[in-house]
């Protein structure tokens, strides 16, 4: 198969899909490999890296897009992308459709088959080309959130770690699966006093029997999560609902309530957000503020981090990569129903019903997909 990655182009997004180790799996396996001139530098890959691995290189993301029966990508295409996408063609990315109907209509306009890394599924129920970049980004949330709020960021000037004499900072976290559980983490590394908000009981009695008192866990009640956010320096919100958009955990009222300076991280940005008063920000301007209170909302966070990020997601889109391209996308879908939850679009038609009902828009079901 004719293997594309080409350059991401979406604002301080140094990731990229493909990592010269993944190519030479790809060429191994009897496959072609076209990589965009440029495509790895951000995250420390040289063409020449690429070059070796057995790969070819494109001078532009046009020729990738138009040789290239498979695309690799790490962000959902932008505008100039799409146009670029052709029936027959698949797509592999994160794609974050439901917060997104531009980007859906012009993926069904296109004609090609989309598979997306967030709803990809694994035997105990996680997202496993999801949770890598969820470790990045959870783990980054206190470090980020921490920066927000130093005074000549417009902070409260709270140090997470107090000092002698001095009370810690105060984190919520809202959302205890893999964000939460790594932002928990690092922040009580941190010093910081941390609570964690969830409404499964199970996996708060998880939380208590991995980590002790490196943390409190509290269930995610309306009156809980109101307390909590009013008293925290820092709220970072780590919810998910695959596929499907964000609920909105904290109302811009409940802005009113919390301390002048206080930061929120909303680490649920690329699925619409979990507050409120949530917008996408970028790496170059990360930071607002409405009511007083500091917004982080990069909608890419573990670009900060791009080596690293590329590096843990190539490991984890990898299989599902070689089974695409030995299989074919139908064949590997078929043999694979955890693969089979990523297929978003096929072929004009919405092929996940949780994006379905987030954009009121018609869908048939994967397995209705293959039968086509």
């Amino acid at each position: 198969m004719k293997i594309g990655c080409p350059r991401e182009i979406k604002p301080q997004e140094f990731r990229v899909g493909l990592t010269p180790h993944a190519a030479r799996e790809a060429v191994a396996h009897g496959h072609e490999v076209l990589v965009e001139t440029g495509a790895g530098l951000g995250a420390g890959f040289a063409d020449a890296d690429y070059v070796a691995a057995g790969a070819r290189i494109a001078p532009s993301a046009d020729e990738v897009f138009a040789w290239a029966e498979l695309i690799v990508k790490v962000k959902e295409p932008q505008a100039v992308e799409r146009a670029r996408l052709r029936e027959g063609q698949v797509l592999f990315t994160y794609l974050h459709l439901a917060p997104d109907p531009d980007q859906t209509h012009d993926l069904l306009k296109s004609g090609a088959t989309c598979i997306a890394y967030e709803t990809v599924t694994d035997r105990a129920g996680g997202l496993p080309l999801l949770a890598p970049m969820s470790e990045v980004a959870g783990r980054l949330a206190p470090q980020v959130g921490a920066w927000a709020l130093q005074k000549a960021n417009g902070g409260r000037g709270v140090l997470l770690g107090g000092v002698p004499g001095v009370a810690p900072g105060k984190v919520v976290v809202i959302g205890g699966g893999v964000v939460g559980t790594h932002a928990a983490r690092v922040a009580a590394g941190m010093g910081a006093d941390v609570t964690v908000l969830d409404r499964s009981l199970p996996r708060l009695r998880h939380l208590d029997d991995a980590f002790g008192r490196d943390f409190k866990s509290v269930f995610a009640s309306a009156g809980n999560t109101a307390e909590l956010v009013a008293e925290a320096d820092m709220v970072i919100g780590a919810v998910l609902i695959p596929g499907a958009a964000a609920p909105k955990l904290v109302s811009r009222a409940q802005l009113a309530t919390m301390k002048p300076g206080a930061v929120i991280v909303d680490v649920a940005i690329d699925q619409g957000g979990c507050f409120e008063t949530s917008r996408p920000t970028t790496h170059a301007d990360p930071i607002y503020t409405v009511d007083g209170i500091v917004h982080y909302c990069v909608a890419n966070m573990p670009g900060a981090v791009a080596r690293t990020s590329t590096l843990a997601l190539g490991n984890a889109t990898l299989p599902f990569l070689l089974a695409l391209a030995d299989k074919g996308w139908k064949r590997a879908c078929a043999e694979d129903p955890h693969l089979l939850e990523g297929l978003n679009v096929h072929a004009g038609r919405l092929t996940y019903p949780a994006v379905g009902a987030a954009l009121g828009l018609p869908s048939i079901t994967g397995a209705e997909a293959l039968a086509l």
